[in-house]
């Protein structure tokens, strides 16, 4: 096999076109089959007393606080989501703390208040963890990775392949904000009111759809690579495309000022308490009430739909042109999460 590099680049980490290769060519044919198949963010894994949900993620992100958050809420969201997008009722994590040398307490102290106070109020329990030292700069400060485990929720039966011409893109709310928010906070972007990280958990917009969920054909919070990048997966090798409408895109005026005035597309910018649903047109409006009856679901809207254009996603911009939306193809913000 041909490789386009011989080594790991920072682009690998960023979700676009190298972190799909990364994973597609040296991972998967190394462990795929079973819950790998398709690469879900969380397994479906069948036991005895019933099936459980399972997910495992690591954060790395620079710098450790940003506006609207800081990575202990980054680490329990993420996990809590991942499983919500899997259908799940999210019940148990874990928690596992690599710390730099010199790293404050203080900072520690805030960072696990944070992980405390976002299971809190996600409604799980931290049950396990630990705890590693490494010497100064061998890590920036504190990296944690989280595990998680969930119940699936009766009625979803989730997959890309369903999927069918004519169905909805639903989106919870604004997009690309946490990207902006870490970009602004680490090069010092002075934009007043700048923008402010989307940090939070989806599972009860999940729950909400859930009397909808034999509609539901996808779920997926678009982290790394945004939401471009989740489409273009979806669409990947299938029959079917995505058509966007660039008047009906969600964006925050904060994030919308700092994303022009860098040349970034927010729809390839990272959100972290947002989801994205496909579902058929009969549960459209019923899923969209029932977001916008909850705080974290006041801003969702329909943003386009599934057309017969196979493997492209597009968007329908205001003045009445299209354009290609593509897979991000390098890193746009390096330790985004």
């Amino acid at each position: 096999m041909k490789r386009a590099h011989d080594t790991i680049q920072l682009a690998h980490g960023g979700g676009g076109l190298l972190s799909r290769n990364l994973i597609r060519d040296e991972i998967v044919p190394r462990f795929g089959g079973g819950p790998l198949e398709g690469l879900p963010d969380a397994a479906r894994v069948p036991m005895e007393a019933g099936d459980l949900v399972f997910t495992t993620d690591s954060y790395v992100v620079s710098p450790i606080e940003f506006p609207g958050g800081n990575i202990g809420h980054l680490a329990v969201h993420g996990t809590v989501n991942d499983l919500a997008v899997c259908g799940a009722r999210p019940r148990w994590i874990s928690l596992g703390l690599i710390l730099e040398e010199g790293l404050s307490l203080d900072l520690l102290g805030r960072v696990l208040d944070a992980a405390r106070d976002a299971s809190a109020g996600c409604g799980v329990r931290v049950v396990t963890g630990d705890t590693k030292v490494v010497a100064r700069g061998q890590c920036d400060g504190v990296f944690i990775n989280t595990s998680g485990v969930g119940d699936p929720m009766p009625g979803f039966r989730l997959d890309p392949a369903s999927i069918r011409a004519g169905d909805c893109i639903l989106a919870s709310g604004t997009l690309g904000d946490h990207g902006m928010a870490v970009l602004s906070a680490r090069h010092g972007i002075d934009i007043r009111p700048g923008p402010t990280s989307d940090t939070a958990p989806v599972h009860r917009l999940v729950e909400a759809a859930a009397p909808f969920a034999p509609h539901v054909r996808f779920m997926r919070d678009p982290t790394r690579g945004g939401a471009a990048a989740v489409l273009n997966e979806i669409v990947d090798g299938r029959a079917f495309g995505a058509l966007l409408r660039e008047a009906d895109l969600p964006f925050a005026a904060q994030s919308q000022a700092a994303a022009e005035l860098l040349g970034l597309d927010l729809l390839g910018v990272a959100c972290e308490g947002r989801l994205l649903l496909v579902c058929d047109d009969a549960a459209r409006e019923g899923i969209l009430a029932a977001w916008r009856a909850r705080p974290e679901g006041r801003r969702a809207r329909c943003i386009g739909r599934v057309d017969d254009r196979a493997g492209t996603v597009r968007l329908e911009t205001v003045m009445g042109g299209r354009r290609l939306v593509d897979v991000p193809q390098g890193e746009v913000l390096p330790r985004i999460c």
